[in-house]
């Protein structure tokens, strides 16, 4: 049978098209040397080009619109992506550029509320989600939880709402930080706190799921250390409190022990420690000590007495104990003797106070060691920002390495991704606000370590910084940008130092389809990190083919989208790297969904 082949040659003339009838295969020497073959079964030729897979994320837009705070065209979000993205990114009680605080969590508030009586299962699985180990948003879930167990109450819904308690309390502290919250808005008698009515109430008015969530998580939370770290009097509520308030059931002998003795702390009576307590009774031990006991364990170098460093660690002492120990400062002996048993975070934040004191090489080892270690990295769940802040803090070296490993652990979601890829960062001035108090964290060195940190995982990429040239209101609106090129190897850390150094954090307004505009060149696909209050023309999605995919990471959580969403046009948020993780699924054809399904 004679079979209608197309042929297309690719050789001196690629647009050669040759249409024949082959009843056998080209001879290898009826074929052009220079040429290559391309053979199409005419029965297949007659067909439409292969389309991408099309997938949606879980992200979606309405399809009324509003505008950003730049004034740009917008659109309104669902009520659930509203919620995720805020809530991703509200660090509670800060402002924001655009937002102060009391309307920025007053919006959280009225989500989570609105939200709890409308769709309860959904946002008790987000609360879930938002303090565990991928978003580790502790404030943010302990509000949300209060504020969704208040809500429910109200509309007279009953059943999950202990659980919701129960699940976003995760440390120690957290019981005693919920009974705060709840008594501050809505727990004392009369809707008055007691500075307002100038007494004191007996007690809090705490509804039973509240007290049962609470008390549940007491159980599971509270030890012998624990105590001894969070039972502090710079506490309004203490762990005696939160026993005396919700009747915690101690799950064994020593926990009936431990409850006893902090009802007594909490009442001043608490100098008998029951012998079953044994850390407690080591603790009492060490503080009895002398200061020139504990100095002369520092420097102690023989075998006769049990080393600083395991006094400590068994008598359950953190490193901000030492200080009152020895009523003096910090000394290279001291560091030396605490850094054994300092936690992950503790090691992060002191790194500079080691260098000061002259910390040995040998103990840095030990530091380091921890530092960069993969398993220690995920359960420290250090937002990957925090390496950045250690590593502009800390002058030595030495630590450069094992932060850069840290850095790169905490980033292992991050995939590698083929074909080329338009990456541009918002360094407009609204990203340059804080993501806490401290100020030591801004938007935008989220915005360039994502960035970067994704250009370094793909083919090809090409990063560029973007704000506008637009300085005052009614200027004309175009795209400044400086596109950033990083040499092949160079150290992710470097690359940011060099991208603050070297003036990629440009100020001004945010043009962001205008930046899309100048920089799109057929890329695979673009990614923006932004805040998404864009100003001039608005929609970046408009500016590039309808196939081709835009993923927006909102970094700030505010109201309007720049973008609709829809087929290619996704948007993530948060301050981890979990989301970047969906771009290879999306692009594969499935659908994205929430980041607590899995």
């Amino acid at each position: 049978m004679k079979l209608a082949v197309l042929l297309r040659a690719s050789g001196s003339n690629p647009h050669v098209t040759h249409l024949a009838l082959l009843t056998a295969p080209l001879e290898a020497s009826q074929r052009n040397p220079g040429t290559r073959w391309e053979a199409f079964l005419m029965a297949r030729f007659n067909t439409p080009a292969k389309a991408r897979p099309v997938a949606v994320g879980p992200i979606r837009t309405k399809s009324k619109k509003t505008t950003t705070h730049e004034g740009a065209d917008g659109f309104l979000r669902d009520a659930r992506s509203e919620l995720l993205l805020l809530a991703v990114s509200n660090f509670v009680g800060t402002d924001s550029f655009y937002e102060s605080a009391a309307v920025r969590d007053g919006r959280y508030q009225k989500l989570v509320r609105k939200m709890a009586v409308k769709d309860g299962d959904w946002t008790a699985q987000l609360l879930a989600w938002l303090r565990g180990p991928e978003a580790n948003m502790r404030t943010a879930s302990l509000v949300g939880a209060a504020e969704y167990v208040k809500a429910r109450l109200d509309a007279g819904i009953t059943g999950n709402n202990r659980h919701v308690i129960s699940s976003v309390l995760q440390r120690a502290d957290e019981p005693g930080e919920m009974l705060a919250y709840w008594a501050s808005k809505y727990g004392w008698p009369g809707g008055r706190t007691p500075h307002e009515s100038g007494k004191m109430p007996t007690a809090p008015v705490l509804p039973q799921p509240v007290k049962r969530g609470v008390a549940d998580a007491a159980v599971r939370l509270f030890s012998e250390r624990s105590l001894l770290k969070y039972d502090t009097a710079s506490h309004g509520f203490r762990f005696g409190d939160v026993i005396d308030l919700t009747h915690p059931e101690p799950k064994a002998d020593w926990q009936s022990d431990l409850f006893r003795h902090a009802l007594d702390r909490r009442h001043n009576r608490g100098e008998n420690i029951p012998d079953a307590l044994n850390m407690l009774v080591k603790n009492r031990n060490v503080r009895n000590w002398t200061p020139e006991e504990i100095v002369k364990r520092a420097n102690y170098t023989g075998d006769e007495l049990t080393p600083l460093s395991e006094v400590l660690a068994q008598s359950g002492m953190t490193w901000e104990d030492v200080p009152s120990l020895v009523n003096g400062p910090w000394t290279k002996e001291l560091w030396e003797a605490i850094i054994p048993s300092m936690g992950y975070m503790a090691l992060l934040r002191n790194l500079r106070n080691f260098d000061q004191a002259g910390v040995s090489d040998k103990v840095a080892a030990q530091v380091i060691a921890k530092l960069a270690d993969p398993e220690q990295v995920a359960r420290s769940r250090q937002l990957p920002m925090r390496f950045l802040s250690a590593y502009k803090a800390a002058p030595s070296l030495r630590w450069a390495y094992p932060l850069e490993q840290a850095l790169d652990h905490s980033l292992s979601n991050i995939p590698k991704l083929a074909g080329r890829t338009l990456i541009l960062v918002d360094t407009s001035s609204s990203m340059d606000a804080g993501f806490s108090k401290d100020g030591t964290l801004m938007r935008w060195d989220a915005a360039a370590l994502f960035g970067i940190a994704l250009a370094s995982r793909c083919a090809d990429a090409d990063v560029v910084s973007f704000s506008s040239t637009a300085i005052y209101w009614g200027d004309p609106v175009g795209a400044r940008t400086k596109v950033f090129d990083r040499p092949r190897g160079e150290s992710l850390l470097k690359s940011l130092d060099r991208w603050k150094s070297g003036g990629w954090f440009l100020g001004g307004g945010t043009a962001t389809r205008e930046a899309v505009q100048k920089h799109f060149a057929n890329h695979d696909r673009v990614v923006i990190l932004t805040d998404e209050q864009a100003g001039g023309t608005g929609n970046p999605g408009a500016a590039i083919p309808k196939q081709t995919p835009l993923y927006t990471w909102n970094l700030a959580g505010y109201r309007a989208s720049h973008a609709e969403s829809g087929p290619f046009r996704h948007t993530f948020g948060g301050l981890n790297d979990s989301g970047f993780r969906l771009i290879p699924l999306l692009e594969s054809g499935r659908n994205g969904t929430w980041p607590w399904i899995s």
